[in-house]
């Protein structure tokens, strides 16, 4: 979450690859093979190819990695949703044509006959293309780190141009609609990676008719009320849902002190993120407090090295170790957890600073009184020596495992208090956000960060060890994410208690296209994190660009098989899923309730599914926990879940009766939209809802 020290600026106020599939086992070279292969599948638009893709040829370069990172699927048979011809493919046109009429999508690149039929010709003249535009983001700058020189293309008067070279305005990405498809075609290859010089190609196939074929709805983000003063919560909350977001963590600061017109913005906003189907976590960020309790308490400000108050960034750090200022703190966080309608609590990023180590005694914490004098008593030295004189190596290692150990007590002792404002409110979830020691294993010196100490609490626990992987990293590719999952892997038991939070802000190194991850890049990171990490969060939800909130749920979106078998739709999903749906469905022979307007949702595990009778009396349009079965009965529903917080379903229609586990739980009143919200307690249940006071019984096929 933290951006690098001397990067950071201050907040307002207080602040793996998939492997695309061969068309023949030695690919298609000539117009005679690629012919055959075309006649030979089905000459009619076919619903369930909107969900695959197939590079044509024997080398798909980074089409799959781009295209799997929304959701496409390689392979599937028929006719597909997106085809790629690579460079160097030949194939006889007229029949392309064909499949394009019939809706299919076909993405080509740089010169060819198959682009000069459709009016996209190289002409005489070359411009070297290093700083690129995308019309949809006008404004942002788009660097390729290896210039190219590209013959200048004529566009035909149909194509709409996605993205142009910035000062000769060159076209680099163009679409052609035709029939019920369309042409996308590109000037050059996106890159090694998929994402090197062109964004935004992902949207670009959505601008072309492309509906994603799955979507999650299980993210979770970050949010700070500085940003969105002034906005239609009940609005913002409808955007979030539909994104995937499931939890919002709360910037909780802002509200330690009880003020009458904050106070009832966040109760507003807990109200609208309940009526969507989000829960909202209070985040905390000690040791920094609150703006009114740096200025309150100047007596227990943390020092630095250079025993200066501890006002790094945006955070004013508090001198935790001071016992009277820990018991004022801990008495203010559990009130601020007993003013609101929280769902649970995030203890983030609690350790100390900073990411340049002891090398920057400007910015090195903990430098308090209570600090030296206790290492001084068990070792004889004050640790602010260690910068006043020629370091001693070996005082400077015990230092630095005392902080080390400091840092694991703060945290031992904080979820003590948090697990105590569950006396008064069982249904409290607990997440400790940590910065990530493993894949960097600086960190542990650099700010006091030992995630293997904290792994024996993880076990005691019910709470979720969110990862944070720190701003040295950020400029690496998706793959360190699969990594970082092997390396806590292989110190817990609770791999079901991991998660991973996703900093999606600018980076401080050089990277490129972008300095914020969006687009392609963006939809990699989720994606990949998606399919082997539990819970996935973003950093945070006003860094997220308009452009890219549309495809989050796609990206999020993980199946380990989705194959169509005549009329049935077979899915096998570890975590649950969302696919696109309208009428009625059978879920494994049986009618199915939870599915809303536009989306069915579907529990972990293999099931099929086929157009089925009308809905059910009672439908379950959303549900933001882990649903684990669900049933239609002739007057209502009945489903079970499990959920680390509170659970949230949301009805299309008022129920007379709502159980929970076989005893009576409370009827909700209508939310919006005709829509009823119930609030269902956090672990595992059974929920029954009746559409009239009668017994219900089980819907058959």
């Amino acid at each position: 979450m933290r951006l690098p020290d001397r990067y950071t600026k201050p907040l307002p106020h207080d602040r793996g690859s998939v492997t695309g599939p061969r068309a023949s086992a030695s690919g298609i070279r000539s117009a005679t093979k690629l012919l055959a292969v075309l006649m030979l599948a089905a000459t009619t638009w076919a619903a369930e190819s909107v969900r695959y893709f197939q590079v044509v040829g024997d080398d798909p370069g980074p089409w799959p990695s781009i295209l799997a990172a929304i959701g496409l699927q390689p392979g599937g048979t028929g006719i597909r949703r997106v085809y790629v011809i690579p460079p160097g493919e030949t194939p006889e046109i007229q029949p392309w044509m064909e499949r394009i009429d019939q809706g299919a999508i076909v993405v080509i690149e740089g010169a060819s006959d198959f682009a000069a039929s459709l009016g996209i010709r190289p002409g005489s003249s070359k411009v070297r293309i290093r700083n690129a535009q995308d019309l949809r983001a006008p404004r942002m700058p788009i660097i390729w780190e290896h210039s190219l020189d590209l013959p200048v293309f004529e566009a035909p008067e149909a194509a709409t141009v996605f993205v142009r070279e910035r000062w000769s305005g060159a076209p680099l990405m163009l679409g052609i609609r035709r029939g019920q498809g369309a042409i996308l075609w590109v000037a050059a290859s996106p890159g090694k990676n998929g994402h090197e010089r062109f964004p935004y190609i992902p949207q670009a196939l959505m601008d072309l008719g492309l509906d994603p074929p799955l979507r999650s709805s299980r993210l979770w983000a970050f949010f700070d009320a500085s940003y969105r003063l002034r906005v239609d919560l009940d609005y913002f909350a409808q955007q979030w849902r539909r994104a995937g977001i499931a939890g919002l963590h709360v910037a909780a600061w802002h509200y330690f002190e009880p003020d009458a017109e904050r106070d009832a913005y966040l109760a507003r906003l807990i109200e609208a993120c309940h009526r969507n189907g989000i829960v909202v976590y209070a985040w905390l960020e000690l040791p920094h407090v609150s703006e009114q309790f740096w200025n309150r308490h100047p007596e227990w400000r943390e020092k630095t090295a250079l025993l200066q108050d501890a006002h790094l960034d945006w955070r004013k750090l508090m001198n935790m170790q001071n016992r009277e200022c820990f018991r004022e703190v801990a008495a203010g966080v559990r009130e601020l957890i007993s003013r609101f309608d929280w769902d649970g609590i995030n203890l983030a990023e609690l350790y100390f600073e900073s990411l340049e180590g002891i090398g920057n005694p400007a910015r090195f914490t903990p430098m308090n009184d209570d600090v030296r004098q206790r290492f001084q008593r068990k070792h004889g030295t004050d640790p602010i020596a260690l910068f006043r004189e020629k370091p001693d190596p070996s005082l400077q290692r015990k230092f630095l495992e005392f902080r080390a150990g400091l840092a694991q007590e703060m945290q031992e002792e904080w979820v003590i208090v948090l697990q105590s404002s569950r006396q008064a409110k069982p249904h409290l979830a607990l997440t400790l956000t940590h910065v990530d020691d493993r894949f960097d294993t600086r960190m542990r010196d650099s700010i006091g960060a030992d995630a293997a100490r904290l792994m024996p609490m993880l076990e005691r626990n019910d709470m979720t060890f969110l990862i944070e992987d720190p701003a040295t990293v950020w400029h690496l590719g998706p793959q360190r994410y699969r990594e970082i999952w092997l390396k806590y892997g292989a110190i817990t038991t609770r791999r079901d208690k991991l998660g991973i939070d996703i900093n999606v802000v600018e980076r401080y190194q050089d990277v490129y296209p972008t300095k914020q991850q969006t687009g392609t890049e963006l939809f990699q990171l989720v994606h990949l994190c998606s399919g082997v990490f539990p819970r996935v969060a973003l950093y945070f939800e006003k860094s997220i660009l308009p452009q890219d909130v549309p495809l989050l749920a796609s990206a999020a979106a993980h199946v380990k098989r989705l194959d169509q078998a005549e009329s049935k739709l077979v899915v096998d999903s570890h975590y649950g899923i969302g696919i696109p749906w309208n009428g009625g469905a059978l879920v494994d022979g049986k009618p199915w309730p939870a599915l809303s307007d536009d989306t069915l949702w579907l529990p972990p595990g293999s099931h099929t599914v086929e157009s089925g009778p009308a809905a059910a009396p009672v439908r379950l349009l959303d549900f933001n926990g882990g649903l684990l079965t669900a049933v239609a009965m002739r007057n209502g529903v009945e489903f079970s879940y499990n959920s680390d917080t509170r659970a949230i379903a949301v009805l299309d229609s008022a129920p007379a009766l709502v159980q929970v586990d076989g005893a009576p739980h409370a009827t909700p009143a209508p939310a919006n939209n005709g829509r009823y919200v119930l609030i269902l307690p956090r672990g595992q249940h059974i929920v029954t809802v009746h559409s009239a006071p009668v017994l219900s019984q089980r819907l058959e096929p």
